[in-house]
């Protein structure tokens, strides 16, 4: 399987005009290349492909004095970013989707450029690592790097630098637990599950929001062009960086005692794009991070051998674990739900026991047999902890 590793790089001075410079080429070779596109497609009604694209790069290498330098698969890799651009669009468009056309780039939208094979244009010179036309840069190994490698992209973030490797790795599956549960993200309590676990949700956006504030008008107020506008941005990039780190790790950790602690994991296979339509609750939604944490399980499951089932999330609130009665008139200010078959606990821990019920059934078992099995009585007051 493929793994991503990514590291904090310490370019120079020197090296980071350079890699300044890379990133500005590829901007406008890939610019230059949808150009291309899109006027043969309007114009003649011609399609360009990506092979005809490719046997650009070495006309660019000889005619641009800003190319010279530039290794070719680094200019190679924008014309397949590109293309991986239009089949996402078509894909889109054929599943009937409205998608917009892919996009010209400016100066701030293009972060980052890719080589495509070890030992060619990039590899480990001890502990640091040689990419070239840079030269050798200084590398923060925070953890080791498994795997053969076999690509590498180097991106700038909020004024620092990155580098990600993909290397092939082994799978390590984790040893059998015999456990199952059932997981219910929320905006009261980032998630529910099954077992009568409710964790907090931390809201990092929100945290974070007075100063937001702050800084955003701090930006609107500076000359535009001007050195202190530029810092003024470099500050908001900075702070939201933290957000989002802050939420990944929280996040991972969560994903990661799941998968050490489960055999199976089953989840509700939500559509966020429809659900962040509704403007009430769409900045919680994206705060809570549902899809990187769904996705999160899916690629730590597939390493460690565990499985990830999606149900559908109709009436699982509404529904009693134990009997199967749909509650009526349900609204989401009601957190505690009590049915007459004797069910009484938190509204998501049993929406979480009915996302597992669903996964369950599946085998042929009943549904009052897997609920009390997976999930002991739960008191109001455990509940709301």
């Amino acid at each position: 399987m493929i793994k991503t590793f990514q590291y904090r790089i310490y370019p120079t001075k020197s090296q980071q005009r350079t890699m300044d410079s890379i990133i500005e080429t590829c901007r406008l070779f890939y610019n230059e290349c949808l150009a291309e596109r899109k006027t043969a497609y309007e114009e003649r009604g011609e399609t360009v492909g990506k092979f005809e694209q490719l046997r650009k790069v070495k006309t660019l290498k000889d005619s641009s004095p800003y190319a010279k330098n530039i290794h070719s698969h680094v200019l190679q890799v924008v014309v397949a970013d590109l293309d991986k651009a239009f089949q996402a669009f078509f894909r889109r468009v054929k599943a009937g989707e409205k998608p917009g056309n892919p996009r010209f780039k400016g100066k701030n939208r293009f972060d980052s450029f890719g080589l495509k094979e070890y030992g060619n244009g990039f590899r480990l010179d001890g502990r640091r690592l040689k990419l070239s036309g840079v030269g050798r840069v200084a590398v923060r190994w925070h953890r080791p790097l498994e795997g053969e490698i076999k690509t590498l992209r180097v991106c700038r973030k909020a004024g620092k630098w990155f580098v990600s490797f993909a290397c092939e790795v082994e799978e390590k599956p984790l040893p059998k637990t015999g456990q199952t549960i059932g997981v219910d993200v929320g905006i009261n309590s980032l998630i529910a599950t099954s077992r009568g676990e409710l964790v907090e949700n931390p809201k990092w956006y929100r945290a974070g929001q007075a100063k937001i504030r702050v800084l955003q008008r701090r930006v609107a107020r500076r000359k535009k062009g001007g050195s202190n506008r530029l810092k003024a941005v470099h500050a908001l990039q900075v702070h939201h960086e933290r957000i989002a780190n802050q939420r990944k790790d929280f996040l991972n950790k969560l994903a990661n005692n799941l998968i050490v602690n489960n055999d199976l994991i089953v989840i509700e296979d939500l559509q966020i794009q429809n659900m962040v339509k509704n403007q009430h609750l769409s900045k919680s939604i994206l705060d809570g991070g549902w899809g990187y944490f769904a996705k999160r399980l899916s690629d730590k499951a597939a390493e460690a051998g565990r499985g990830v089932v999606r149900v559908q999330p109709d009436y699982t609130s509404k529904t009693c674990s134990g009997c199967g009665a749909v509650f009526e008139n349900m609204d989401l200010s009601v957190r505690w739900v009590e049915c007459e078959c004797g069910i009484a606990m938190n509204r998501d821990v049993n929406a979480a026991v009915n996302i597992l019920n669903r996964a369950l059934n599946r085998d042929g078992q009943s549904r009052w047999e897997l609920t009390w099995a997976a999930t002991p009585c739960v008191s109001q007051e455990a509940a709301t902890l």
